[in-house]
C-alpha cells in the first residue's frame, strides 16, 4: 500500500504503474498484483495471483457507489457515492495491506477526471487511506481497456467499445496492439442530463458517434463489448434467446439478433428481467440509455459481429506489466498448465498424454489442437471430485472456469471431452442443452478425445509412450495399439475395455501388436 506521506520517488515517474513487475520468473510465480478501479459508477478492487498469462482472480470485491451520477449537472462528485467510494477505498487499503499487496495499482477514471472536486477527492482518498489515486485521461483509458481484450484474445481484431457511467471510448486493436483511440461523453450517467426528448437524445448521440467514426473509420469489423451495462445487455440476450451457457467473456451476437434484444428490451418489463438475471437495481436503471447508445454503435459502425468481454481496464493494467514474451503466450494453455501445477495428481503428465493421443488427430487444425493440449493439460483437475458426479465437475469447470482465449463452442467442446474422459455415456445428462452449441461432427470428436484420455490416463502411470504407441490408419479404420514389454503387462481388462470403447467412438477395427 502507498504511504500517503511518503515524497514521491523516481519509479512514481511511471506513472501508475512502475517497473514491469513480471521480468524475473520467480516473481512471475509469486507475485500477486492488485488493481483498484475508480470508476463512474463502481469502485472494485481485484488482486490477480500470479503472472498467469489467463488472469486468476485471488480477490475481487465491487461497490455500486455512483461517484459520477449527477456529474454532467452540477459538474461535481455525487456527495453520497463520494462518501461511499471513500468507505470502499479505506476498506481496500486495509485489504491489500493485510494480503501485502505490492503493487497496488490505483486508477480513477471519467467522473473524478471531470469534477471540479476530482483533484479534492484525489487529494482526501490519498490522506484518508494512502492510496495514490492516479487519474487517467480518456485515451490512456481506451488503451487500457484495449489491452484488457487483448489479454483474453491475444488474436483479437476490430473495435473495442467499453462503456461506462459517464464516458465511453473506443480503440482499433489488432495483431496484439492498440491503434486509434477516441473518448466520448456517452455514458449513461451523462446522457441522463440530456433533453428528456427521445429524439433529441438520438440526434446527441448520432452525433458524437459520427465525430467518433470520422477517428476510427470502421465498417463491417468485430465489436467487442467492455463494462457493466453491456454485460447486462448481453446477459439479457441471453435470456431472450434462452441460452444455455451464461458465462459472458466471448458470448458472440450478431447484428440482427442483437437489434432484436433490443427491441423486446424497449417493451419488457425490466423489473421481472432483473429478477431473473440477478442484475442490481443500480445496473439495470442504466439499461434503457445504454441500449440507445448501442443502437446507434450498431447503425454506424456495421459491425460483422458482437463480443462480450469480461475483461476491461483491471486486466489491462495486469497486461501492463508483462513482457512481450509472456503476452505472447496462450491464454487457455497457460490456465490450463497453472490448473494442471496446482491440482493434478501427477503434473507433466499432460504434455506426455498428449503426444501419446497426437497420432490420432493427423488431420487436426491449429485450433482443435489447442483444444486437444487443453483438454489433456486439464484430465485430472477434479480427480477430488466424488466418482458419481467427477464428470459433471470435468464439464462445469471447463465450461465455467475464468478461460481466455476460449469461445463457447470451444468450452462446451473442452467440457464434453472431459465429461467421457470420466464417463462413457452423456446420454440423460442435465448438461445436453449445451451440447446444441456443437455440430454433430464436433459432438462426436470430443466423444473421441475423451475416451481416448479415459485410456491414455489410466494405461501407464508414469508415461503411456513407454508402455506403447498408437497409430490411426483412417482409410482403413484400424486403430492399432503397439505394446512394449513393459507395456505387455499394463495392457489388463481395464484398459483393454477401455481401448476398446475408443475404438467404437471411431468406429474402427482394433490391432495390437507387440513391438519387436
Amino acid at each position: 500500500m502507498a504511504d500517503g506521506n511518503a515524497p514521491l520517488t523516481a519509479d512514481d515517474d511511471d506513472g501508475p504503474f512502475g517497473k514491469p513487475l513480471f521480468d524475473d520468473p520467480s516473481a512471475r510465480a509469486l507475485s500477486r498484483v492488485g488493481v483498484i478501479d475508480v470508476g463512474s459508477n463502481s469502485v472494485r478492487m481485484v488482486v490477480f495471483d500470479g503472472a498467469a498469462r489467463s488472469p486468476a482472480y485471488f480477490y475481487n470485491e465491487k461497490i455500486m457507489c455512483g461517484l459520477g451520477k449527477g456529474l454532467a449537472q452540477t459538474g461535481r462528485l455525487n456527495p453520497q457515492g463520494r462518501l461511499r467510494a471513500l468507505n470502499a477505498l479505506r476498506r481496500f487499503a486495509l485489504l491489500a495491506e493485510g494480503m501485502q499487496i505490492d503493487p497496488l495499482t490505483v486508477v480513477a477514471t471519467a467522473a473524478t477526471r471531470e469534477a471540479a472536486d476530482g483533484a479534492e477527492f484525489q487529494a482526501e482518498v490519498l490522506r484518508e487511506t494512502g492510496l495514490r489515486l492516479h487519474v487517467i485521461d480518456g485515451d490512456e483509458e481506451a488503451r487500457l481497456s484495449a489491452q484488457g481484450v487483448l489479454l483474453g484474445w491475444p488474436e483479437a481484431k476490430g473495435i473495442v467499445c467499453d462503456i461506462g457511467g459517464n464516458s465511453m471510448e473506443l480503440a482499433r486493436i489488432g495483431d496484439g496492439k492498440v491503434g486509434k483511440r477516441v473518448s466520448t461523453p456517452l455514458g449513461p450517467f451523462r446522457l441522463q442530463q440530456i433533453d428528456a426528448d427521445p429524439k433529441k437524445r438520438r440526434a446527441h448521440i448520432d452525433k458524437v458517434l459520427r465525430d467518433a467514426q470520422a477517428v476510427m473509420k470502421s465498417t463491417g469489423e468485430r465489436i467487442y463489448l467492455v463494462g457493466g451495462s453491456w454485460r447486462v445487455i448481453a446477459r439479457l440476450d441471453m435470456e431472450r434467446r434462452s441460452y444455455p451457457l451464461t458465462v459472458l467473456h466471448e458470448y458472440r451476437m450478431t447484428p440482427n439478433g442483437l437489434e432484436d434484444t433490443l427491441d423486446w428490451l424497449a417493451v419488457a418489463d425490466l423489473a421481472v428481467l432483473r429478477g431473473r438475471t440477478g442484475t442490481s437495481a443500480e445496473r439495470m436503471e442504466l439499461v434503457p440509455l445504454a441500449c440507445e447508445v448501442l443502437r446507434e454503435v450498431l447503425a454506424l459502425f456495421k459491425p460483422s459481429e458482437i463480443d462480450v468481454s469480461a475483461y476491461g481496464i483491471r486486466e489491462g493494467l495486469l497486461y501492463e506489466h508483462m513482457p512481450e514474451k509472456l503476452r505472447a503466450r496462450d491464454p487457455l494453455i497457460e490456465a490450463a498448465r497453472m490448473a494442471e501445477v496446482v491440482q493434478a495428481r501427477i503434473p507433466g503428465f499432460g504434455k506426455k498424454l498428449f503426444e501419446f493421443l497426437l497420432p490420432l488427430f493427423p488431420n487436426a487444425t491449429k485450433d482443435r489442437l489447442r483444444l486437444i493440449k487443453a483438454a489433456c493439460l486439464l484430465h485430472d483437475t477434479t480427480w477430488r471430485a466424488h466418482p458419481d458426479f467427477r464428470a459433471e465437475a470435468c464439464f462445469d469447470n471447463a465450461t465455467r472456469a475464468n478461460l481466455g482465449g476460449l469461445d463457447h463452442p470451444g468450452r462446451v467442446f473442452l467440457g464434453l471431452a472431459l465429461l467421457h474422459r470420466y464417463k462413457n455415456s452423456r446420454s440423460g445428462s442435465r448438461l445436453e442443452p449445451m451440447f446444441r452449441l456443437l455440430s454433430e461432427d464436433e459432438i462426436q470428436a470430443a466423444e473421441v478425445l475423451g475416451k481416448a484420455m479415459r485410456f491414455g490416463a489410466m494405461f501407464s502411470v508414469g508415461d503411456p509412450a513407454k508402455a506403447g504407441a498408437l497409430r490411426w490408419q483412417p482409410k482403413k479404420r484400424l486403430l492399432e495399439l503397439e505394446l512394449t514389454p513393459a507395456g505387455e503387462g499394463l495392457y489388463g481388462e481395464v484398459a483393454q475395455a477401455r481401448f476398446q470403447s475408443l475404438a467404437v467412438a471411431m468406429k474402427a477395427q482394433t490391432l495390437v501388436t507387440k513391438a519387436g
